[in-house]
Order: C-alpha cells, then sequence, then structure tokens
C-alpha cells in the first residue's frame, strides 16, 4: 500500500485497518443496494444516505491521520474551527462579544501547535486555564453587562467542545511517550475513530431494529436504552478484537477503553442533541448530507477523545 500511495507512511499493522475499514464500507454498500432493490423504504435510504456520508469520513480521516502528525494536527485543527463556527452561528452573542470570539478562533492554532510539538503541560492548561480567565474578562471590558453570564457560559463551553475535546485526538500523535513506536499514535488514534464510528452504527442499527424504552424522551426522544445498551456490548466486542492498534496486552484494558470511547460518545452525541433542542435546530448545519453539520458528526468525538487520551495516559505513563 506505501508503494501505491508513497505520500503515506502506514505500518503493516495498520494497513489492516485500512483493508477492514474499506472492506466494511465495501459491503455495506453491496447489503444496501441489494436490500434497497428487494425491499425499498424510509429506512434503508436514511441508511444508504448515511453510508454516502460515511465514506467521505472514512477518508478524510483516514488520510489525516496515516500522513504524518503535521496534516493530522492541521486537518484536525480545520475541523474545529468548522464545528466552532457553527455552534457559534446558532448561538446569539451580542455584539460586544466580538473581540471575545475572535480570540477563540485565534486560539486554536495555538492550541493545535502544543499538541504538534508535544507539549503536554501547555497544552492541557492553555484553555481550561488561562483562555478561562482571559476570554471572559474580555467580555467584562467592554462594558455591556447585559446577558453577560449565558455569554460568557455558552462561548467557553461551544470552545471546549469544538477545540479543546477534538485537539486530544492530535495529542495522541504527537506525545512523545506515546509515540516512542512511530506507529503507536496512528493506531490508537484509528482505534478512536474506528470505534467511534462502530458505535454509531451499533446504536443506530440496535436503536432502529429494536428500540422501544426512550432513554432521554425530551432532549433526543430517538434514542432508546435498547441502542444504548446495544451500542456499549457491540463497540466492547468489536474493540477488543481491534486491540492489536493499541500498545496493550490485557483483555481488561482494551475492553475499558472500548466502553470509555462508547459511554463517552454516546454522552457527547447527548450532550449537542440538547443543544440542538435549546436552539431549535435539527442540525448544526448541511455541510454533510445525512449527517447534517460537521459538529453533528464529530459530536462523540467531542466528548470521548479527553477521556480515552486520559485513560491512555495513566496506563501506560501514569
Amino acid at each position: 500500500m506505501n508503494k501505491m500511495f508513497p505520500f503515506l507512511d502506514i505500518e503493516a499493522h495498520l494497513q489492516k485497518v485500512v483493508v477492514v475499514i474499506f472492506g466494511i464500507l465495501l459491503f455495506s454498500s453491496l447489503l444496501f443496494y441489494v436490500w434497497k432493490r428487494i425491499k425499498p423504504g424510509k429506512l434503508i435510504d436514511e441508511m444508504i444516505l448515511r453510508l454516502r456520508s460515511w465514506w467521505v469520513i472514512c477518508i478524510l480521516f483516514l488520510y489525516a491521520t496515516l500522513s504524518g502528525p503535521f496534516a493530522t494536527c492541521v486537518g484536525l485543527g480545520l475541523l474545529s474551527f468548522l464545528a466552532l463556527r457553527e455552534i457559534y452561528t446558532h448561538l446569539k452573542m451580542r455584539n460586544t462579544d466580538r473581540v471575545a470570539l475572535l480570540v477563540c478562533y485565534l486560539c486554536i492554532p495555538v492550541q493545535y501547535y502544543f499538541a504538534y510539538k508535544g507539549w503536554y503541560n501547555l497544552f492541557m492548561s492553555f484553555i481550561p486555564v488561562f483562555m478561562f480567565i482571559i476570554i471572559p474578562f474580555m467580555m467584562v471590558i467592554s462594558g455591556y453587562e447585559k446577558h453577560m453570564g449565558r455569554s460568557m457560559g455558552m462561548m467557553t463551553s461551544a470552545f471546549v467542545l469544538s477545540v479543546f475535546g477534538v485537539s486530544h485526538m492530535a495529542m495522541l500523535v504527537c506525545h512523545p511517550g506515546l509515540n516512542l513506536d512511530p506507529a503507536m499514535g496512528k493506531g490508537l488514534l484509528l482505534f478512536l475513530i474506528f470505534l467511534t464510528q462502530i458505535n454509531d452504527v451499533m446504536q443506530f442499527t440496535f436503536g432502529k431494529l429494536l428500540g422501544r424504552n426512550k432513554i432521554l424522551p425530551v432532549v433526543s426522544p430517538n434514542k432508546t436504552w435498547e441502542g444504548f445498551l446495544g451500542g456499549l456490548l457491540g463497540t466492547s466486542v468489536i474493540g477488543y478484537f481491534m486491540g492489536f492498534l493499541t500498545p496493550f496486552e490485557d483483555t481488561w484494558q482494551i475492553v475499558l477503553l472500548s466502553f470509555s470511547v462508547a459511554l463517552f460518545g454516546f454522552i457527547g452525541d447527548a450532550i449537542v442533541s440538547a443543544i440542538k433542542r435549546d436552539f431549535g435546530i435539527k442540525d448544526m448545519g448541511d455541510s454533510i448530507p445525512g449527517h447534517g453539520g460537521y459538529l453533528d458528526r464529530i459530536d462523540s468525538l467531542t466528548a470521548s477523545s479527553a477521556p480515552f487520551f486520559h485513560i491512555v495516559f495513566i496506563l501506560l505513563l501514569a
């Protein structure tokens, strides 16, 4: 594969994952095609639309992951910018918040630069320590106090979801302690992304086929206990078999990582669903057919990336 795509640096065991991912997509495409011919309907049309988006998303994520740390940081930084812009578009920000908003955008390359250099302490403290003080203070000095608390809460929360959480994926492939073997960080990132997508598929499928009992009837009526538990179980099992992507050998460590991806992925999806419910919208945007906007697609990763990174960090380096 390296000879076919010389701009990618793909180790042998990572090539297996690429083959598996595209094998699943090809098999699903064929299955859905036959399904639609035999029994057309709304459900299969929705699944085909989602599958088309999964093709695009998988190709983009695989390229960003496998083409090197710099490309990974640039790609994820751009994704953070697009997601942050989507959510800020729906926030009813005050005119006096524009300077603080500009600072949030300017913080994105700084955060990802810290990730690229592997500067863990600066990476961990820049946004949640320093910017969480500076950004609200910039609103204070604007001299306009009406709805200030609301603006502070919304802006900083959106900042954490779209930038701080997502940037942990970049740190996976850049932290020196996690990349003594050049393939280690790439494998962990692929593991995280692949399981996040699988969890979405599992929850969607179990929810559609078996869903009876709603888990969040007000915030997200389509989510069910059957979909949630099916996602937890299915993702944990598949994660066990994908454990060769990680540096862990103990079964409980691999299952713990897989379980955390499913659990926090569901939490991230629920948080973004609640935000959309508050805004009175179905999707954050329409950039990705079948999936809405960028934040709709990475909502699970906004909450699962940081816990995943820190569980790996504790198990390997603490």
